[in-house]
């Protein structure tokens, strides 16, 4: 019997989802790549003394609509809007853990109708000497 195909593709960066765009299901896949922003965040207080370098990586399932896109922002998800309100997030929150950013950052982008889920991927970067990043990837739907 064959193996059964993995849904994650893997890089240099690790694990993603194959695909979130499907025409059958009327998916579009807006997505942000490698969004590196400073922010305070951490558990322990040498974390926050001074800001750290965060990587953030977005992959939103966006319905598409029936009606033609016009060539007008309006008719779909702006992912500038979406990373200027995570670099607000990022500027603003105190946070201890980068849960707590993942899920907040998730959260904004399942407030538009159209997002049917959300993956977010929050890595510190500068945090080990030894190891690129560590971090976390969360997913959630729409209710």
């Amino acid at each position: 019997m064959p193996a059964k195909s993995s849904p994650l593709a893997v890089s240099s960066r690790g694990a993603r989802p194959l695909r979130l765009a499907d025409a059958r299901r009327g998916l579009r896949h807006v997505f942000i790549r490698d969004l590196v922003v400073e922010t305070t965040i951490g558990v322990h207080r040498r974390e926050r003394r001074a800001p750290q370098r965060v990587r953030i990586n977005l992959d939103l399932a966006v319905t598409e609509g029936e009606a033609p896109l016009g060539d007008e922002l309006a008719n779909v998800v702006c992912y500038e809007a979406i990373a200027d309100q995570v670099r607000a997030i990022a500027a603003a929150d105190r946070l201890k853990l980068v849960e707590t950013l993942a899920e907040t950052i998730a959260q904004i982008c399942l407030k538009d109708r159209r997002v049917r889920s959300a993956r977010v991927r929050i890595e510190k970067l500068d945090i080990f000497p030894d190891a690129t990043s560590a971090g976390v990837e969360i997913e959630r739907f729409a209710s």
